[in-house]
């Protein structure tokens, strides 16, 4: 298999989505949206792209099964498997303002081994493969070299669905405060790991994500250097609901944090 030029056409179609995504925003037309639960959003849009998106993959790679966001294909496969998130970003795509991404992975059995991350706003394009590295518009990138929580700024996203953690969540957000340069929540987890893995974030913690929000992401920040666990520093991040991405250096200082305010890390 020539990951490669999959790499190559997975970005064109990332882009092609997202620049679907742009021309929208610039229509200023109303959004048709339904709620598919609490504060969970779902525009047509949504739906229309991750079509096209899957349209393409399919061709690319037929054996291939999807896990998708929106469920206009969930089909696995017993080897191949897409992950998309055709708008990432939701909330913020429906209020007009970025980021917005694009997330298309691709697992092979457990593994993921391709991802990329289009970010509209900024027209940037996070990309890795497997053992070969990650990039920013072709240009290779790393996770930041800090080893200290003070001069770190660490990236969040906060519950809007699950709100059982709420309490210990913010006793979290309150230490970090108070030990770090800031707290930032974008309202995209798949730019937040992208911004991880290029060195603007030092890390990233949220729970109650699923796979198509991190898939991508994860594997540039591994590919960029950097670390990603569950919150008990095990590796069940993709399908577990609770990651924390770092640049490595300072992963257990925020694990041991976080394992101090949330006793249950179990959903």
């Amino acid at each position: 298999m020539d990951l490669e030029n999959i790499l190559n056409e997975v970005t064109k179609i990332a882009k092609i989505s997202g620049n679907l995504i742009r021309e929208r925003f610039d229509s200023k037309e109303k959004f048709v949206f339904e709620e598919k639960g609490i504060n969970d959003y779902v525009t047509e849009f949504d739906k229309q792209s991750e079509k096209l998106i899957i349209e393409g993959l399919s061709t690319l790679l037929p054996e291939a099964g999807f896990i998708a966001e929106e469920n206009t294909k969930n089909t696995r496969s017993e080897i191949y498997n897409w992950i998309v998130d055709p708008i990432d970003g939701t909330t913020n795509f429906m209020h007009g303002i970025f980021p917005v991404a694009v997330s298309i992975a691709l697992m092979k059995e457990n593994e993921i081994i391709l991802g990329v991350v289009y970010e509209v706003g900024m027209d940037e394009c996070f990309a890795a493969i497997k053992d070969k590295g990650a990039f920013l518009n072709g240009k290779r990138i790393q996770v930041s070299d800090n080893d200290s929580l003070k001069k770190s700024l660490i990236a969040t996203g906060f519950p809007f669905r699950n709100f059982s953690l709420l309490e210990p969540y913010l006793n979290i957000l309150g230490e970090l405060t108070g030990k770090t340069r800031g707290i930032r929540r974008l309202g995209s987890a798949a730019t937040d790991l992208a911004y991880v893995a290029c060195g603007r974030f030092d890390a990233f913690y949220e729970y109650d994500l699923k796979p198509w929000d991190v898939a991508a992401g994860t594997l540039i920040i591994s590919e960029a250097g950097g670390k990603n666990t569950d919150f008990n520093g095990q590796n069940s991040f993709i399908f577990g609901q609770q990651i924390i991405s770092s640049n490595n250096k300072i992963h257990n200082l925020l694990i041991n944090i976080v394992k101090k305010h949330l006793k249950k890390t179990r959903f």
